[in-house]
């Protein structure tokens, strides 16, 4: 019965599942010959040429190059073939979208960088995307039709109840109810919209310090703090999209803020945010304060004290490690993560000096004591995290040769 092809242990299942693990084998290790595929997959050799020849008529793969400088005759190689898909990723701030378009394997082939200035622009917020999409497909040399997919990250989360973008009343334009189902009429490929913070916990699972962790906690600071949950290998979002919006989180050392939402500031934020560390390097009677965006001179204060020996920026820098790992140790108490992941510049411009005191103080203040490391994805994590999403789901879609 036809109806059966696609049943579990039927051989088209099973060719598709050895198809499956060939191509994700040629994207984790390159170029491969035939010889090196079947050793990976446990198939014969046979089986392995069929397996190729299958996969090139699919146009999934191409012969590239031939084996060079080991011993016996050389070996055909087979790659990825890189336009056999191609997924796009926005970087949403209330002054830039940044968009990017990646082949099947990963790589960037355009980027496009919109400047978004705040509520001066007139530009409606769908035009602002479809123009940045835009922008990195003529960089690629591509048409819209050409992306399978779209992953959107911006502050805060849509809502799933009410559509409503919740948690970034500093994105001006974002915030109406029809915008996703607007978005859906102007784009042709199917999108995905998350979190930005959710993104880079992405990015270094999938590339960096978090490769190999089911459970971890990435703390961001950047514009704002915040933070990601990933539990048994998955994001924890929440019910409303808003898990791991810390910013708002009461703690000891500053005042009850109350109405949170609408001052889109919360204990945490204002006793470590960027925006607060400025303010305590100059306490604490540090000069040359730096000017302009408070989380650029925030990720340069942060990158001096880790550099400087006197002691007013290792005071600096022991103050601050204290508030961070006064957030923290309520995070750590209720999830007990195995991991700890310091990102965004504000944080990893401190470097080892800063992760070590917040270790440090993390293991005084809270009886689990996950292991803290510094987050490795430093180029765009957010753009970076929403490619990997989008490439995920395209490889699935591109991949699956049981169809």
């Amino acid at each position: 019965m036809a109806g059966t092809a696609g049943t579990p242990g039927t051989p088209r299942v099973l060719r598709a599942m050895n198809d499956r693990a060939a191509l994700d084998l040629l994207l984790q290790h390159g170029p491969l010959s035939r010889t090196r595929i079947g050793k990976l997959t446990g198939l014969s050799k046979p089986t392995a040429s069929q397996l190729l020849s299958r996969l090139e008529a699919a146009g999934l793969v191409l012969a590239t190059g031939t084996t060079e400088g080991r011993p016996g005759p050389s070996a055909q190689l087979y790659e990825v073939n890189p336009a056999a898909g191609h997924a796009a990723g926005l970087d949403v701030t209330p002054q830039r979208i940044l968009a990017a378009v990646a082949d099947i394997t990963g790589r960037t082939v355009g980027r496009f960088e919109l400047p978004t200035p705040g509520r001066r622009t007139g530009t409606p917020v769908v035009q602002q995307v479809t123009d940045a999409l835009d922008g990195a497909l003529k960089a690629a040399g591509l048409a819209r039709d050409d992306v399978h997919r779209l992953v959107i990250g911006t502050p805060g989360a849509f809502d799933p109840t009410t559509g409503r973008l919740r948690y970034a009343s500093h994105l001006p334009g974002w915030h109406s109810p029809t915008l996703l189902e607007e978005l859906a009429a102007a784009l042709p490929m199917p999108f995905e919209y998350e979190n930005d913070v959710n993104l880079v916990a992405l990015a270094e699972q999938r590339l960096g310090a978090a490769r190999g962790h089911a459970d971890f906690v990435l703390l961001w600071n950047e514009e704002g703090l915040g933070a990601a949950l990933v539990l048994g290998g998955r994001l924890h979002r929440g019910w409303t999209g808003g898990a791991g919006e810390v910013g708002f989180l009461p703690v000891p050392g500053t005042p009850l803020v109350r109405q949170v939402t609408k001052a889109n500031s919360g204990g945490y934020q204002e006793l470590a945010g960027s925006q607060a560390v400025p303010r305590l390097a100059r306490e604490l009677g540090i000069e040359d304060i730096p000017q302009g965006p408070y989380a650029e001179a925030a990720a340069e204060l942060m990158a001096r004290a880790a550099e400087t020996g006197d002691e007013p920026h290792r005071e600096f820098l022991r103050t601050y490690a204290t508030r961070l790992a006064t957030g923290l140790a309520s995070l750590v108490s209720v999830l007990d993560p195995e991991l700890v992941v310091l990102s965004g510049a504000s944080l990893t411009s401190g470097g080892e000096p800063l992760r070590a005191l917040v270790q440090a103080e993390l293991e005084e203040l809270a009886a689990s004591r996950p292991r803290l490391v510094v987050g490795d994805v430093r180029e765009h994590p957010v753009l970076r995290g929403a490619l990997e999403s989008a490439l995920a789901t395209t490889r699935d879609e591109v991949f699956d040769t049981s169809r």
